[in-house]
């Protein structure tokens, strides 16, 4: 993508009201104004709320408001650019359970009170195989305690990858800390998979099935 057609998304998101960009350094020291009342003060409704962290250019965002209009969700991502089409994508089609944030996953402890956040979804992230990016890894221990502190008690947390290696890594590290509740190397080779695992494809995810890799998923709780 052109610098000119990153710079046109990053003003048309400030312009989107489903789009919210806090201040990186204020989230760093202070609480962001909506923590603790997203469905309150954002919403104006009382659904559950949902997050896709890692939502890139927000595909399975839109898709998952589109199929549930009685729950909330919020798209988190640092590049703006890329959620700058599943943003007008939603507010083209009038979608208003759905918003966009634009911030580091990390400080998101700051976005969100506890027990606040119903369900997590991680779809496709970088699985980071070199070790000395272990911690950028999103099922990283450091970021599964942020996950916590913020998810309802028994609050599931979905991981979708084409990453065999993620996959595992996260099943050792949720032996540890938490409860797996389903977990499949290959969920579209599975009759048993659940239908929330298989009814949205990404346009990547598309592209890794047509090379024929496996997509594999899991449910946990922290």
């Amino acid at each position: 993508m052109g610098s000119k057609n990153k710079l046109k998304r990053f003003r048309e998101n400030e312009t989107f009201a489903n789009v919210l960009q806090p201040d990186r350094d204020l989230l760093a020291t202070a609480d962001f104004s909506l923590k603790g009342k997203w469905k309150k003060d954002f919403f104006k409704n009382d659904y559950q709320l949902v997050l896709e962290l890692g939502c890139g250019k927000g595909e399975y965002t839109v898709h998952l408001a589109q199929n549930n209009p009685k729950v909330n969700y919020i798209g988190i991502d640092i590049k703006g650019a890329r959620f700058w089409r599943g943003a007008k994508t939603a507010l083209e089609t009038g979608l208003n359970n759905v918003a966009f944030l634009r911030t580091q996953i990390e400080l998101i402890s700051s976005c969100f009170t506890k027990n606040e956040v119903d369900e997590i979804w991680i779809t496709f992230p970088d699985p980071q195989l070199k070790y000395k990016r272990s911690k950028h890894r999103l099922t990283h221990p450091d970021f599964l305690k942020n996950y916590k502190k913020i998810l309802k008690p028994k609050g599931v947390i979905h991981l979708k990858t084409d990453s065999e290696f993620l996959f595992g890594y996260t099943l050792g590290m949720v032996a540890n800390q938490g409860d797996i509740l389903y977990a499949h190397h290959d969920i579209y080779n599975n009759s048993s998979s659940p239908q929330v695992a298989t009814a949205i494809q990404t346009f990547y995810e598309k592209q890794f099935l047509k090379e024929g890799k496996a997509i594999t998923y899991m449910q946990f709780t922290l």
